[in-house]
């Protein structure tokens, strides 16, 4: 092929050179045309052949993930902390550490798996982070890198950015903390994070380790996080999760030069006690909690004709009072609620306690008829205490056991109606909140305290084994797993906001129907059989609905589509 540039514009040439009496001369000469004309003509060639095969990438869900850590710029934020890339890393601390968030939230697995699955993406050539660098001992090596005291400052600033990005509201503040099931060996002594507990998925077989989460009201987006050890009580960790929280507060403040808005914590009854209740005091926080009714019998005993519908557009036939009661040691805001909502539901289940605990005593009440049993009178009695051991069956079943020997042992018993009936109507449907936010109508504190079911919805996210996910963790030193859930926290972060993003523009998704759909986009990769040199491969989103159309929109996707 030969150039002639043409009033400085390159045109080709296909020429063929002969030898001719002893000289090379030219034979003949062929227009092929301008790079343009030429690059038109081999596309129009390749159209009118059939590719050989195709491979189908994950892209939709990766590239939305992957555009929001961009936009947070995430890596930079880890690695302005940490230092910058060393000479012989593939990639830099904060780009292995987004990586790994990014797999948390669309497909979790080990760090030994990662190459493997991203390959089966499209994530290669928009990132242009080749598998070959995600070794699982690089992982290992950025996570080595990062320090407890560094994570903490990547956290603040996360957090600070994520505010100031997203303008959140973050005036109210839901407080929770749970524990995750860990298969540690029990002998290792790497991981005293992980310890024998109060499991909240019931595995107390195994070691566990707590995580408390601070979630914003707008978006269930995680601000702070604090993890500890699992044989630790929730309520013992209530001051340092605040104390974190205060450090975010404090560092917006300095970011955006002016003071941010008054902060309102809301947490549930587990985290009561005078210690903190003092502590929110003295750092001037606000909150919103509750108390058990059975706390406040006083209140409970108020006649219903006192209590007032609070908001029929936004709470149906929710009704409240509200007082003042000394709780924790000082005179405290009170407004007792009644949700007809709650009462059924609470109808409903106690229904089925009662039909238990019934069925269990009718059983036992047919073994000792039958005059077959040796127990003595102390193990019966025992039993039936155990059947009846809850609070509410206690005031509405009454169970006798006569007879003084194992032969003549006998049981009836009776639900007293009444009794039920005084049961319903001082407790059912009952919640008492208490607040220190005296300029708040009652609407707002019963839709400030609802808002503890956002951490209690991140916390499930957490748990889910497919998306967003704790698990795997194959983890098993004590700075590993604080490292692994800084990414699960930061995942978390990244699901929300996503569902955010959408919700704002009408979509409403939960965080696995919106990956769902952003998995369904995804790359094509058409190979056309060789016509010399290598096979070409053309590139090609799929197909998409009109849903995934806007979500494509939402997230910016045709930033990292092919082509562009």
């Amino acid at each position: 092929m030969y150039k002639k540039v043409i009033n400085g514009r390159p045109y080709w040439y296909l020429r063929e050179m002969a030898w001719i009496d002893g000289k090379p001369k030219l034979a003949s000469e062929r227009y092929l045309g301008s790079a343009t004309e030429i690059e038109a003509l081999l596309d129009a060639r390749e159209d009118a052949l059939l590719p050989e095969r195709t491979r189908h990438l994950a892209f939709g869900d990766v590239a939305a993930v992957w555009g929001l850590l961009q936009r947070l710029d995430v890596p930079g934020v880890i690695d302005a902390v940490v230092g910058p890339r060393r000479a012989d890393a593939g990639a830099s601390v904060g780009t292995y550490l987004a990586l790994a968030a990014l797999n948390r939230v669309v497909a979790p697995c080990s760090k030994l798996a990662f190459a493997d699955w991203w390959r089966t993406t499209a994530a290669d050539r928009f990132t242009t982070i080749p598998a070959g660098v995600l070794d699982h001992r690089k992982f290992w090596d950025a996570m080595h890198a990062v320090s407890a005291e560094q994570l903490a400052r990547i956290e603040r600033a996360l957090a600070v950015r994520i505010i100031d990005e997203f303008a959140l509201d973050i005036g109210s503040l839901a407080l929770d903390m749970t524990n995750f099931a860990t298969f540690i060996d029990s002998a290792n002594p790497k991981a005293p994070i992980a310890q024998r507990g109060k499991a909240k998925q019931k595995r107390s077989d195994l070691r566990l380790v707590g995580l408390g989460l601070v979630v914003s009201r707008d978006g269930a987006i995680p601000l702070v996080s604090h993890a500890y050890a699992g044989n630790k009580p929730d309520v013992t960790q209530f001051t340092t999760v605040i104390d974190k929280l205060r450090d975010s507060h404090t560092a917006l403040a300095e970011q955006v030069g002016a003071t941010p808005p008054e902060i309102t914590v809301v947490f549930d009854a587990g985290q009561n006690s005078r210690d903190n209740f003092d502590h929110l005091a003295e750092l001037g926080l606000h909150y919103v909690g509750s108390v058990p009714p059975s706390d406040v019998p006083d209140l409970l005993a108020l006649p219903r004709k006192r209590r007032r519908i609070v908001d029929a557009d936004r709470f149906g036939g929710l009704t409240a009072l509200q007082t003042r009661r000394v709780l924790f040691g000082a005179q405290r805001r009170v407004v007792l609620t009644h949700s007809p909502t709650l009462h059924a539901k609470q109808q409903a289940g106690f229904d089925q306690t009662v039909g238990k605990a019934t069925r269990q005593l009718t059983d036992l009440a047919a073994t000792l008829a039958r005059g077959k049993t040796r127990r003595d009178r102390a193990a019966v009695q025992r039993e039936i205490d155990t059947i009846c051991r809850d609070s509410w069956v206690q005031r509405v079943l009454t169970a006798t056991l006569t007879g003084d020997t194992p032969a003549h042992h006998r049981l009836s018993f009776t639900v007293n109606d009444d009794a039920r009936a005084v049961l319903e109507g001082e407790v059912f449907g009952k919640r008492v909140l208490i607040t220190s936010r005296e300029d708040w109508p009652i609407a707002e504190v019963v839709a400030g305290y609802r808002s503890q079911s956002d951490a209690e919805f991140s916390f499930r996210q957490l748990k889910d084994q497919r998306v967003v996910s704790f698990s795997p963790m194959h983890h098993w030193t004590e700075h590993n797993i604080r490292v692994h859930l800084f990414t699960c926290v930061l995942a978390l972060q990244l699901a929300h906001l996503m569902r955010r993003m959408a919700g704002q523009a009408g979509l409403r998704y939960s965080v696995r129907e919106l990956l769902a759909t952003l998995a369904g986009i995804e790359e094509s990769v058409l190979i056309y059989p060789s016509t010399g040199g290598r096979p070409k491969a053309r590139r090609m989103l799929t197909e998409t609905t009109p849903e995934q159309a806007r979500l494509v929109e939402i997230f910016g996707l045709d930033e990292w589509a092919p082509g562009t």
